[in-house]
């Protein structure tokens, strides 16, 4: 079943959970036996985080950042990253795990920061591509599935708070994407 304000099913439960079990094995295969530090940007990519770490076979630490650039709305603002749970990343192999790729800011302004923490290696995961919005000349090292340039919701990507515990990736409604409340 779905949830009214979705217009449409865009990733099943079924396709997200096959995929996110080939990503593990691709990032396993170039991390080897190795330990990683997962960095889960919060709060959108905490399930798919959650998912992709279980499928790994490496030891994982973890660590958190807040990022947010949109507040309760739905254009990019102002980048605003804090830092939670701290982790020494200095010659580690860190993994960022986000939920979406958009403009690319968001993105580009964490690994900024994580660089000047040392790590051996810095490598992105995400889930979703919205390749059709960059604005900054940046990619991830492993992606998910490229999408639309539609605001989507479900599986932890949200509309103002509201959304994430759905168990698919669904495209907002139009009507519900204009409402904030």
């Amino acid at each position: 079943m779905t949830e009214p304000d979705v217009e449409r099913v865009l990733l099943s439960r079924e396709r997200i959970e096959t995929r996110v079990c080939e990503l593990a094995g691709e990032i396993a295969a170039v991390y080897g036996d190795g330990e990683i530090v997962a960095v889960g940007v919060l709060t959108g990519a905490f399930v798919f985080l959650a998912d992709l770490v279980r499928h790994l076979p490496n030891r994982v630490r973890f660590s958190f950042l807040k990022a947010d650039s949109y507040a309760t709305g739905t254009y990019p603002g102002a980048l605003s990253v804090t830092l939670v749970g701290e982790t020494d990343l200095s010659g580690r192999d860190v993994l960022v795990v986000e939920d979406i790729l958009d403009t690319g800011r968001t993105l580009e302004g964490i690994l900024g920061i994580l660089r000047r923490r040392g790590p051996r290696t810095l490598r992105t995961v995400v889930l979703l591509d919205k390749v059709s919005r960059r604005e900054v000349a940046i990619s991830a090292d492993f992606v998910g599935f490229p999408v639309p340039d539609a605001f989507l919701v479900g599986y932890g990507l949200d509309h103002a708070q509201r959304y994430r515990n759905l168990p698919y990736v669904g495209v907002l409604r139009s009507e519900a994407a204009g409402k904030s409340s």
